[in-house]
């Protein structure tokens, strides 16, 4: 009797295993093909690029200021050494601040990352779920980003429907 539940149960078991679908998208295809996430990217890249140069400046100048004191730090009196490292602990100090403003967990990157990019990957993600329920498939895997799949068959890629889905056309 258990050998027969367990052969109906392998028979069944493999059998609805079989009749899942599956498909994957591209998604790096598919946002390259939204005008929109282009724009939002470049923009993006823009603020990072000049938060970057405002962050290396301070920087540059908190290193020429302490090679400066490094070099006059024998001949400077007592006070004038003090001043001169709290100076220079206070610049390092608003430099690393103004880095975790611009580019920390909760900073302006993330931010701008969210009001300019977040909004076009939910609705990627919304024709995606449309267009995979429609064709009823079980699961839906992304070949990008860090993907563990290792091979798929471009028949099952519906990444040009979920860009059609979306209203715009493939390049």
């Amino acid at each position: 009797m258990k050998a027969l539940v367990l052969v109906l149960g392998l028979i069944f078991g493999t059998g609805f295993a079989i009749s899942q679908k599956y498909a994957y998208i591209d998604s790096d295809f598919i946002l390259e093909n939204v005008p929109a996430y282009s724009a939002a990217k470049e923009k993006l890249d823009k603020l990072a690029d000049r938060w970057t140069k405002e962050i290396e400046k301070r920087y540059e100048v908190l290193a020429m200021k302490k090679e400066n004191f490094a070099r006059e730090e024998v001949l400077l009196p007592k006070e004038e050494k003090k001043k001169r490292k709290e100076e220079i602990e206070k610049l390092e100090l608003e430099a690393m601040q103004m880095q975790k403003l611009r580019f920390g967990v909760n900073g302006d990157y993330f931010n701008k990352r969210q009001e300019l990019i977040k909004p076009i990957q939910d609705e990627v993600y919304d024709a995606m779920q449309t267009v995979a329920s429609k064709r009823n498939y079980a699961f839906v895997f992304d070949k990008a980003n860090q993907s563990n799949l290792v091979y798929a068959d471009a028949k099952y890629d519906i990444s040009k429907s979920v860009l059609k889905e979306m209203g715009h056309s493939v390049k």
